[in-house]
């Protein structure tokens, strides 16, 4: 009689402790963090300006802008943290469907064009302006956003897995990501030889949507080039006496080196 209880134990105990192995064997999130640079595009935009206690609301209608990639002077010729740099971290919250959510920071230079002619309307100095100026610094014209237009996204992030190689170390996914953020531009501009005191600001909001490759190699490092259009609507930017408002869109192409690692393991049922 006591033979049968001890295989009926052993009947259950052998299940459970098979079940625990295989549970022990699968992770339950992954965290990531990634670091690159970006190159960008900008759309024409309107820059308004207003600046009440001078008698002045005018519009530059048009302007034509640049980014400022920093190793295009020199491949590591200056610090890393100057050129127009990214940065990403996420986790992995559900790894069966994919999901992430993801901090999407995005240090880019938006420059004003140098030496092209602007047209401008609205009131200058009290009264009716509908002109052009010539946009340069020796004409006392600049707007910098040099020290970045500094795009933050809080995403939404879905991974599709491409291919594995056999012995699972290297691994090449999909990505899609879509988010909407706060922006913390740096300011500094002059308008008619007069310049702001120029600096950091939370300046408005943005918003973007961004398609990714990632090849992971050893199972924790990757490297993942992403292709990104952003929108951005910069408002309450400090001028000198006054404020400036402008919204452009954004091409930028990223290339990230990261590191994954795992958090945790889940029970499966």
């Amino acid at each position: 009689m006591k033979s049968w209880y001890l295989l009926i134990v052993l009947l259950l105990i052998i299940p459970v402790t098979t079940n625990a192995q295989k549970k022990s064997k699968e992770r339950k999130g992954e965290f990531y963090f990634s670091w690159g640079y970006n190159k960008e595009w900008y759309t024409r935009s309107d820059v308004k300006v207003n600046q009440p206690s001078l008698n002045n609301n005018y519009t530059l209608k048009s302007v034509h802008s640049h980014d400022h990639p920093g190793w295009d002077e020199g491949l590591f010729s200056i610090p890393i943290s100057i050129p127009q740099y990214n940065y990403r971290l996420g986790y992995f919250f559900n790894k069966k469907k994919g999901l992430a959510f993801e901090i999407n920071f995005d240090h880019t230079k938006h420059i004003v064009q140098d030496n092209q002619q602007v047209k401008i309307t609205g009131t200058l100095n009290g009264r009716q302006v509908d002109s052009s100026v010539s946009f340069s610094e020796g004409n006392g014209f600049y707007y910098y956003l040099n020290n970045g237009a500094n795009f933050l996204l809080f995403n939404i992030v879905k991974r599709w897995h491409w291919h594995e190689s056999k012995n699972g170390r290297f691994t090449v996914d999909a990505l899609g990501k879509a988010g909407i953020g706060p922006l913390i531009p740096h300011v500094q501009n002059s308008f008619f030889g007069q310049a702001n005191d120029p600096g950091f600001q939370l300046g408005g909001w943005n918003m973007g949507v961004e398609g990714a490759v990632r090849a992971t190699f050893f199972k924790n490092v990757f490297l993942e080039f992403s292709n990104k259009l952003d929108y951005a609507r910069y408002s309450n930017l400090k001028t000198y006496q006054g404020t400036a408002k402008q919204a452009f869109g954004t091409y930028e192409l990223v290339l990230s080196l990261g590191f994954t690692v795992p958090a945790g393991r889940k029970i499966v049922q």
